[in-house]
């Protein structure tokens, strides 16, 4: 929680207008036992009502207010994740951080007003009538007790990992589905999504009898707590022992100190999963971004790893690499699938914080630089290019509205596959570049590459990889004009590939092995 934003601000503003209510309850309490004891209507019962008014509006408002901009920080937050569950991080962006408006606009407001009302009416019952006051003061602390008794059984936490693992699951198949039909797998898939909707669905309408069975035990608390203050009450009445305009005011008072605890009570049911939704992102590992980021000047940097290691759940990806990359050189990375390429180059575009060492850019810590800028001087190819919905221009240029669409794609071999579509650069590729073919698509992810002209970093991880041989040479060929004067490190499995380095690292095991001249 001290990691929202604006907290202890909104904590504060309810406080003062938990306050305010509690004055405004006081007033309007007053006010009608003047009128009903023939007083006539007072001032106090219509600023008190007009009060109660505006403040339930500012509750409203201020909560709108710092719920929204936590919504916004919470999904900040999940973007940075370094979790490989995407189903699970898509869940909590949506569903768990729209959750989360009940527990900061519902049942917060509520808990502070259960404090301030409460506390206002049992000093003014003390100065009114002492037995009432003791017999508030006692039954008070049954309310939320038998809240606690009764919440215990409550799986909020249960039924929200229910829902992020269907969440989770259900992109998976979405995503595997034609792998799934080929296999004769996609009616088991299906069966498997049923059952774990059908587990949900279980555990939500187990906390709805469970929410139902606490608001039907609060209000009877609740009602017998009153019933024990109003009976004597009537009979001192009748006896004489006590005039009319204290005993209604000590009526009217008494259930505006159960009121709010009964409020925020039923509220917590509902706030339950959004509280269990706010400490899983608040919880999620994420990329650290520094305050205060450093820059750096353009242009090609020299590189330096020092003891860096990685590790993904207690197995190592690399383990203790130093290697040195000169500023302006070219270095190849061999070796076997799974020996730790791929990873070297997630370290040094940041999206890998290493367990331990450090990566030197220009003899600064890279954990230091500002992401952004660091990442705006780096030109890279993935194994896999992601495409976005768009044309296939805007894909090309991704990053960079001013980019040389045409040039970048004829370097890439792209422009004979734009001729062919039909509304050439203009076209839609669809999600994921579905339009494409992965030699295509790969020589997106390349072109972008070459349209960054001004990135003294150049990152590729495999470009050729899904590509023809004449492709290959026409890549290759664009690549070699690319690289001068910047320091590039190439993923390699290819001779071809390996020929545009200076030299070459064999890696072997997160480790590496050798460095020798190309």
């Amino acid at each position: 929680m001290p990691a929202l934003p604006g907290l202890r601000r909104y904590l504060c503003v309810l406080s003062v207008l938990g306050v305010s209510t509690a004055s405004a309850v006081l007033l309007q309490a007053e006010g009608l036992a003047t009128l009903l004891t023939g007083g006539g209507v007072s001032l106090f019962l219509v600023v008190a009502i007009a009060g109660r008014v505006v403040l339930s509006w500012g509750h409203g408002f201020v909560g709108a207010r710092f719920a929204a901009s936590v919504r916004g920080s919470l999904r900040r937050r999940l973007l940075l994740s370094t979790s490989d569950r995407a189903g699970v991080v898509a869940t909590q962006i949506t569903r768990g951080v729209d959750a989360t408006d009940s527990y900061l606009t519902g049942y917060l407001p509520s808990l502070v007003v259960s404090v301030a009302v409460p506390a206002a009416v049992v000093v003014r019952l003390f100065t009114t009538d002492l037995t009432s006051a003791l017999v508030v003061m006692a039954t008070l602390p049954l309310i939320p007790v038998f809240a606690i008794l009764v919440g215990k059984h409550t799986k909020a936490s249960t039924q929200w990992q229910l829902l992020t693992k269907l969440g989770g699951h259900f992109l998976d198949a979405v995503r595997g589905l034609g792998t799934s039909k080929v296999f004769g797998r996609a009616a088991a898939q299906a069966a498997t999504v049923r059952s774990m909707a059908q587990a949900h669905a279980d555990a939500t309408m187990k906390t709805l009898r469970v929410a139902f069975l606490s608001a039907l035990v609060l209000e009877l608390v609740a009602t017998l707590s009153v019933a024990l203050v109003a009976v004597p009450i009537g009979f001192r009445l009748l006896s004489g022992g006590m005039e009319a305009r204290p005993a209604l005011l000590i009526l009217l008072l008494t259930p505006e100190a159960y009121l709010p605890l009964r409020a925020a009570g039923a509220k917590f049911h509902a706030a339950a999963e959004g509280l269990t939704a706010l400490r899983e992102a608040l919880a999620a590992p994420v990329v650290p971004v520094l305050s205060r980021a450093r820059c750096r000047r353009r242009g090609a940097p020299s590189v330096i790893f020092e003891r860096v290691s990685v590790v993904y759940d207690g197995v190592p990806a690399l383990s203790d690499v130093d290697l040195v990359v000169p500023a302006d050189s070219r270095v190849a990375l061999v070796g076997p699938s799974g020996s730790g390429k791929s990873t070297l180059l997630a370290v040094l575009l940041g999206f890998v914080t290493p367990s331990s060492g450090r990566v030197l850019v220009d003899g600064v810590d890279l954990r230091s630089l500002s992401p952004s800028d660091w990442l705006a001087d780096v030109a890279w190819v993935p194994q896999r290019p992601t495409l976005f919905r768009g044309s296939l221009a805007s894909n090309i240029a991704l990053g960079v509205p001013s980019a040389d669409i045409g040039s970048a794609a004829r370097a890439a071999a792209l422009d004979s596959v734009a001729a062919g579509l039909p509304d050439g650069y203009r076209t839609p590729v669809g999600e994921l570049g579905e339009v494409l073919s992965a030699g295509q698509r790969q020589r997106v992810g390349l072109a972008r590459a070459l349209a960054r002209t001004s990135a003294g970093l150049v990152l590729l991880d495999e470009p050729t990889a899904r590509l023809d041989s004449r492709t290959e040479s026409a890549v290759l060929s664009a690549t070699r004009r690319l690289l001068p004067g910047r320091t590039a490190v190439l993923v390699a499995h290819r001779p071809a590939m390996v020929s545009l380095a200076e030299r070459v690292v064999e890696l072997r095991g997160g480790r590496v092995c050798t460095g020798v001249a190309a």
